[in-house]
């Protein structure tokens, strides 16, 4: 028996095909825990899970994890592929979920000599990859919250979005949380700039007279409007979004490094050349257990 599942958000289409290629079964279940048991339910009924490989297109999740410990050999497929296999065997090329369940239950049944099976992660590893992949979700918020404000200064404060070499930096946004409009800087001299960087423990390598000649320089802010008051509403809030993500990320740092040290396979990692222990830990978490020469 060979089966394709059709993965979406909500209901997964599944087809079973025999050695022939004639339709077993097909039906949908439900992305709930009730239709992940009635899936595997199902498949038992047609023999010995080790004897009824599984194509899915995603190499992990849940379903994909229950799948590998109810002892079915799981291949994951590529999307490109099944595209490519649907275009040659389906004259209109039309995508429908159950025909596409079949379609990949088919590309199984005549491929699975040359696919690759997934291996189970272990519990180190499946922990490492949850914190490594949350971390990297957030960097890519970060990234997109750090270009908001960066657009918004640019639109209305220039010589802030440019004072310091990183916006999303910790004094930077200290700067920003304390003078977030041009018209609450006016004021700022050189005395009171030293006086901030000192507060924050700033430790760049620009001198508060360097810091004042720059802010001055830049294109002159808005002042005077009622765009001006939204304008700082809008910086604040990222600045706090900024300043939770920061946070956030230093704190699944702490937590990659120590579940870092505790794979077994850490140490091979990060002996790589150039490898923090960050880098090592993202290429642990997406390389898994399975590593064939």
């Amino acid at each position: 028996m060979f089966c394709g599942i059709d993965w979406a958000s909500q209901a997964h289409a599944v087809c079973v095909l025999d050695q022939a290629g004639r339709k077993v079964s097909a039906f949908q279940v439900p992305h709930t825990a009730e239709g992940f048991q009635q899936l595997t339910g199902r498949l038992r009924r047609l023999g010995d899970p080790s004897t009824v490989p599984v194509a899915i297109e995603r190499p992990d999740g849940r379903l994909v994890d229950l799948l590998l410990e109810a002892g079915h050999p799981v291949v994951a497929v590529q999307p490109a592929a099944i595209a490519a296999w649907r275009k040659a065997e389906v004259p209109s090329g039309a995508k429908h979920d159950p025909s596409d369940a079949e379609t990949i239950a088919d590309y199984l049944r005549l491929r699975r000599h040359k696919l690759r099976e997934l291996v189970p992660f272990s519990a180190h590893t499946r922990a490492l990859r949850a914190v490594v992949r949350t971390r990297d979700a957030l960097v890519d918020q970060r990234v997109a919250a750090t270009n908001q404000l960066s657009a918004s200064l640019e639109a209305f404060w220039p010589g802030a979005r440019h004072l310091f070499a990183d916006i999303e930096s910790p004094i930077a946004l200290a700067f920003l949380a304390r003078y977030p409009t041009p018209e609450s800087a006016a004021g700022l001299d050189q005395r009171r700039m030293q006086a901030f960087l000192t507060n924050h423990g700033y430790c760049g390598r620009r001198p508060a007279a360097e810091l004042i000649k720059r802010l001055r320089a830049a294109p002159t802010g808005l002042a005077g409007t009622v765009e001006v008051e939204a304008r700082r509403d809008a910086v604040l809030a990222l600045v706090g979004v900024l300043g939770a993500l920061n946070s956030a990320i230093k704190d699944l740092d702490r937590s990659i490094v120590a579940h870092l040290g505790e794979h077994p396979d850490g140490p091979i990692f990060t002996s790589l050349p150039r490898s923090g222990r960050i880098n090592a830990a993202q290429v642990l978490a997406e390389w898994g257990d399975c590593r064939p020469a």
